[in-house]
């Protein structure tokens, strides 16, 4: 197992792998031969960013089946997805933000996702091994009220792609059995969910497989494999973290004030010109 993060250190943009506490610096690209450059810092001297930037970040939806007994869904013949769009990446330790004028439920939603490793088309199950350079942990972090908001058109992409609604991280861990693995969310020390990813109606090889068959998959591309029962939305001010033991613990806090002070920073901006332009 190796542990791989990415990470800001002396003003630069780093590789590298944990090893104890300390970050030991790679050079080169970490899906095609990163060597190691001979030198570490101790990982309180770095921060940690995205440990990639996916082109594209697929999240599958009525993948368990739990919930989908609980929700009384059927299992779908195909995998049932969308994508989140590059501009709501966020690293481990960064604040997830109430939309702009939206004051609907922020939902977490805890998931495994899978980083893509090379050119990944048209591949078997038994193949995907080959094409998947490890794991990592997301939240699929969604604005419920918008999501049905239109009756004509389920909004996906809108509800699932706000600034800041794409939580990954903290790092990509390689060389695990991702089918052994389980899932858990905890609010503010509380746990909300707890779910094996043995309980998947596709598991995260097949997944691969499969979206494979319907678009090229490239180096850095996450697949969110679903979440199971015991999504709910945020109270402002909590920390989410999303636990997968072998993979590690991503943390993020919602903050709706900060959206708040910024309307009211442009609402007296706005109020400000408007007295201007009387004088």
């Amino acid at each position: 197992m190796t542990v791989w993060v990415r990470c800001m250190h002396a003003g630069q943009t780093a590789i590298g792998t944990i090893e104890g506490d300390r970050v030991v610096f790679h050079e080169g690209d970490m899906f095609s031969g990163a060597r190691p450059t001979g030198e570490s810092a101790p990982l309180s001297d770095v921060t940690l960013t995205t440990p990639c930037d996916p082109g594209k970040l697929l999240g599958l939806w009525n993948n368990f089946h739990e919930r989908a007994r609980v929700e009384g869904l059927s299992r779908p013949p195909h995998p049932l997805y969308f994508v989140k769009t590059p501009n709501c990446h966020l690293a481990h330790g960064g604040v997830i933000r109430q939309p702009r004028g939206y004051d609907g439920p922020v939902v977490f939603e805890g998931e495994l996702g899978v980083v893509i490793g090379k050119r990944c088309s048209q591949v078997s199950p038994a193949e995907a091994d080959d094409y998947i350079f490890g794991y990592t942990c997301v939240n699929d972090v969604t604005a419920r009220g918008v999501l049905k908001a239109d009756p004509s058109f389920v909004q996906w992409v809108r509800a699932k792609s706000y600034d800041t609604f794409g939580p990954f991280g903290p790092a990509i861990v390689t060389g695990i059995d991702p089918d052994a693995l389980t899932v858990r969310t905890v609010v503010d020390g509380v746990e909300k969910q707890n779910y094996a990813v043995a309980d998947m109606f596709v598991r995260p090889r097949e997944i691969v497989s499969l979206l494979s068959r319907d678009m090229t998959l490239m180096p850095g591309d996450i697949i969110a494999c679903g979440t199971s029962v015991g999504t709910e939305p945020m109270p402002p001010g909590c920390t989410v973290e999303i636990v997968i033991d072998g993979v590690g613990t991503l943390a993020n806090r919602f903050d709706a004030s900060l959206q708040q002070q910024r309307d009211a920073a442009d609402d007296q901006q706005n109020a400000d010109a408007a007295l201007e332009s009387l004088l």
